[in-house]
């Protein structure tokens, strides 16, 4: 690994060639880059992903249970006592069923009044027959699979959410493991091996046959993800600890956006269908070849190089452990505390509420025959999120930390109770321009995180901080998405109702927001 020895006679500067500036950014950006390829991943495939591989378990099979479910259903339905149950029972009002009212109309949609030709006409003396047509009633058979299909769908639901619950976990246990490697033995080394842990498991991804592989090995993946972030952050500002941040800031917040939209974009071309969606897990392992160039060509921050010169190492004296415990005690404790809560809202409001939405019009897109339209919505929410997240550092720059977030807090609210009440992924257009300016705004909050929280701790423990910030989000987000898995369980795939309760967190940052300290921000501590 390249390394840059520091010299305490060597003039004030980054400590750093042009072109090891170059590498550092580039590499930075890609292995942030390729993370958002792992977030994209999320709504392009793993709900996809998660049909076949519950299949192969025999979840999708008919059980005794959705038999008997199915004969009750009958028997709530068939009021007029012939064989049968006709489209006209179905408008029975749903507390006379047993039935919700979302239950009826998927009954509705899927068994539409269905005329077939009894009789084929034909033309005798110049006349044509009449046709005589007939209604293709229910049986309890089909109301035994359309129980199975519900019930099968639930899980879908709820797995789509595991999963994302996988990414979560995985990534914040990444940005406390790979964050305290950064601390303790460089930074260029933690970003390194995560970029090489996500890649990695991404290719093992590809031979998963159950669901409980499956979570498991994206748990890995999201490890890496997790850990390239405060160490990706870390190095860049320490390497450019002046004005250049608010854009350095602004340029590998957009990187992770920028993956995502090209990962989506490439799903819209190359479907991602129930019996072709591998092809995405392959896609996330190609950057095993960027982690063996950060390996062998990006330096060590010059900063971090400086602190361990001055004590982390000693030969002769004991060395000076960094600990995560260290950031919630003294005075760093309420300055945890309000990085944790800034840093939960975008995440939870991104992955807890505003993730649904690409779920959503999966789910939609499998009932109109539009197996791109999940590609459309992610693609919508990504470019306008690239935009967002590479001016957020600009943006709190100019207009100040408290304001910027605030004001973004409120909009991204309004834009995802419209979204959740009155739109819908089959209406294209509107939903698409309402989860754009979703996108932008929330984008934001990903240019305006790397900026604010490097400020927030010294050299030592930088990484650590601020891996524990964002990372901590990452749990209580994976918490409340565990919640939605089951509401999604228990209301047949519901979205829009779990978009509508888990967006309200954009609330909780604009109040959390007018709490932080005064004189918090603006500078980065040695």
């Amino acid at each position: 690994m390249s390394s840059v020895e520091y010299d305490p006679d060597e003039p004030k500067g980054n400590g750093l060639t042009k072109n090891q500036c170059v590498i550092t950014i580039a590499v930075a950006f890609l292995g942030w880059f390729f993370g958002g390829t792992h977030m994209a991943t999320n709504g392009l495939a793993m709900r996809t992903a998660g049909k076949e591989l519950l299949a192969n378990v025999g979840i999708s099979q008919l059980t005794q249970l959705d038999s008997s479910r199915g004969i009750n259903y009958y028997a709530s339905l068939n009021t007029d006592g012939q064989s049968g149950i006709s489209e006209e029972e179905l408008e029975l009002p749903a507390e006379a069923t047993g039935l919700s009212v979302k239950d009826l109309n998927s009954l509705k949609q899927r068994f539409a009044k269905t005329k077939t030709e009894e009789d084929t006409p034909t033309e005798e003396g110049g006349q044509v027959e009449s046709i005589t047509q007939k209604t293709i009633l229910l049986t309890a058979a089909d109301l035994g699979d359309w129980e199975r299909e519900r019930r099968f769908n639930g899980e879908v639901g709820k797995w789509a959410g595991f999963f994302v619950v996988a990414f979560l976990f995985g990534a914040a246990l990444g940005g406390l493991v790979f964050g305290y490697i950064g601390d303790r033995f460089g930074r260029s080394r933690g970003m390194t091996f995560a970029i090489l842990c996500y890649s990695a498991a991404s290719l093992i991804a590809y031979f998963a046959q159950t669901p409980e592989q499956m979570w498991l090995i994206r748990f890995i993946v999201c490890m890496g993800v997790g850990g390239m972030w405060p160490n990706g952050v870390a190095l860049i500002s320490e390497a450019w600890p002046t004005a250049s941040r608010p854009l350095l800031a602004g340029v590998l917040g957009t990187a992770a956006n920028v993956g995502i939209f090209l990962t989506y974009t490439l799903g819209r071309y190359v479907e991602v269908t129930d019996d072709d969606w591998r092809w995405v897990m392959l896609l996330g392992g190609c950057p095993i070849v960027l982690g063996l160039i950060s390996w062998l060509f990006v330096p060590e921050s010059p900063l971090w190089l400086k602190k361990k010169a001055e004590g982390f190492v000693a030969e002769d004296a004991e060395v000076k452990q960094v600990s995560t415990k260290d950031v919630f005690t003294g005075k760093l404790l309420p300055v945890t505390i309000v990085g944790i809560l800034l840093a939960t809202v975008p995440l939870l409001g991104g992955w807890g509420s505003a993730n649904w939405a690409v779920f959503w019009a999966g789910q939609v897109g499998d009932q109109m025959d539009l197996p791109e339209l999940k590609a459309n919505v992610g693609m919508a929410r990504s470019l306008t999120g690239i935009f967002g997240s590479f001016l957020g550092g600009w943006v709190a720059s100019q207009f100040g930390r408290r304001r910027s977030y605030l004001m973004t807090s409120l909009i991204c609210l309004a834009s995802a109770q419209l979204l959740f009440w009155y739109l819908n992924p089959s209406q294209q257009f509107l939903f698409l321009l309402t989860f754009g300016i979703l996108g932008f705004f929330s984008g934001i909050f990903f240019g305006w995180l790397p900026l604010f929280l490097p400020e927030l701790f010294e050299t030592r423990i930088r990484s650590t901080g601020a891996g524990v910030c964002f990372n901590f989000g990452r749990v209580i987000t994976a918490l409340t998405v565990v919640g939605g898995a089951y509401i999604l369980a228990a209301f047949n795939e519901d979205y829009a109702l779990v978009g509508r309760i888990t967006s309200w967190i954009y609330l909780l940052g604009a109040i959390g927001i007018c709490l932080m300290p005064a004189g918090v921000g603006g500078e980065i501590k040695e």
